[in-house]
């Protein structure tokens, strides 16, 4: 379901899971960008007409809620979750039936863990968003309207008639701009993510063809550059320095994983390595490892990481820009690592229109964190110069 902002969507797709859950039995998640945004629109919120979502669920076909995992359990045995996909690890979850909504939002790599226990189970998958760009909706969406086996439908304010060109014309008036006008009510996905860091960068990359296929150079050493999650992602890219250019030629990120997991990672990739960098947080003392820091913890596993010093955010964003003219990508292995470039932008006050002064955190942002560090170390015209980042580095042994 393609549909414009305040059509419904939602209300929709409530219904038709609680339907759905009265049919067959099993376990079905509602699935939003985060599980405090289901929180605020499902468990607590309420259609325009006062009526709350829970309400579309009678209460005496409810068996029990819990309010702290969002669960409903019927009374016929079935479970709905809400959860967020964020933070989503399929651990001992077997649903029947996902809606992911403003899957436009969203971490593909959820509908890919997914995806083969719907098949095996026989279950059915539903999509709900407003595009947001090129991102992995749209590759969703190009997919289903070209495959017979999906279901499509794409509505815009001129099928619904929940709005008018008038009230659109108002909106941008109090300030929307035309380009999220054209998104949010006509279902636009090439006006592009407003908003975005590198959308524009990365896009004449795809003109200049440095979006093709990268080979290791096996004369140059491949550097990776880490942002470690705990509950979060981990994201690594590989890189080389190829004189003025940078060749990204793979990325690989998870969750829910320990340091010896990606220590394996590097192992099954046998890439001739140069240096490997990460952010200050790995000296963050893991719990349940006799209190060592994860800088020890990847020593011991062979991976001896230099630390990016911390220059901030905007800079490091800045640095990016910098040096993107010069960056390749290997269309192949960076591809997710592509989507989350794009996608990396500002956070929207709805309330306010204006986007804020910081990154919003999503699934593009430890991609892009990543990169980030990537910039700081490569960017010779950076305040941190290639003695001071040594030096840097000899006083953080010391102090280990």
């Amino acid at each position: 379901m393609l549909n414009h902002r305040r059509s419904g969507k939602d209300v929709i797709c409530w219904n038709i899971m609680v339907r759905e859950a009265f049919k067959r039995v099993g376990t079905y998640l509602y699935i939003f960008p985060t599980a405090s945004l289901g929180r605020r629109i499902i468990w607590q919120g309420a259609i325009k007409d006062g009526k709350r979502f829970m309400s579309f669920i009678p209460d005496e076909l409810i068996k029990r809620k819990n309010e702290q995992n969002l669960t409903i359990e019927l009374v016929n045995g079935s479970i709905i979750q809400i959860v967020g996909s964020d933070r989503f690890i399929n651990v001992g979850i077997n649903p029947i039936m996902c809606i992911f909504s403003e899957f436009s939002l969203q971490n593909g790599l959820c509908w890919d863990y997914i995806r083969p226990i719907l098949i095996e189970n026989g279950g059915i998958a539903l999509f709900n968003t407003t595009p947001r760009g090129v991102n992995f909706a749209k590759d969703l969406w190009d997919m289903a309207c070209n495959n017979p086996e999906w279901y499509t439908q794409k509505l815009t304010i001129h099928d619904t008639g929940v709005m008018t060109d008038e009230d659109v014309a108002r909106e941008i008036n109090a300030g929307m701009s035309e380009t999220l006008a054209r998104q949010e009510f006509f279902c636009d996905f090439d006006v592009g993510q407003e908003g975005s860091y590198y959308a524009k960068l990365f896009a004449t990359a795809e003109k200049e063809n440095r979006i093709c296929a990268v080979p290791v150079d096996p004369h140059a050493r491949v550097d990776t550059f880490w942002d470690l999650g705990v509950s979060d992602s981990t994201s690594i890219i590989f890189a080389q320095k190829i004189g003025k250019e940078v060749h990204i030629v793979d990325y690989y990120e998870d969750q829910g994983e320990g340091l010896d997991y990606y220590a394996k990672v590097l192992r099954d990739k046998d890439y001739l390595y140069g240096e490997h960098y990460a952010p200050h947080d790995i000296m963050v003392r893991e719990l349940g490892s006799g209190a060592k820091t994860r800088l020890e913890i990847a020593r011991s596993l062979g991976i001896s990481f230099k630390i990016v010093p911390n220059i901030g955010i905007y800079q490091g964003i800045e640095l990016v820009r910098g040096i993107f003219p010069n960056i390749f990508f290997d269309k192949t292995k960076t591809s997710y690592l592509a989507r989350c470039i794009v996608n990396y932008r500002k956070e929207y006050n709805q309330r306010l229109k204006t986007f804020s002064d910081r990154p919003l955190h999503d699934f593009s942002s430890h991609a892009c964190d990543a990169l980030r560090y990537m910039a700081v170390t490569y960017d010779r015209n950076s305040s941190v110069s290639k003695s001071n980042f040594s030096e840097f580095n000899e006083r953080l042994r010391k102090t280990i």
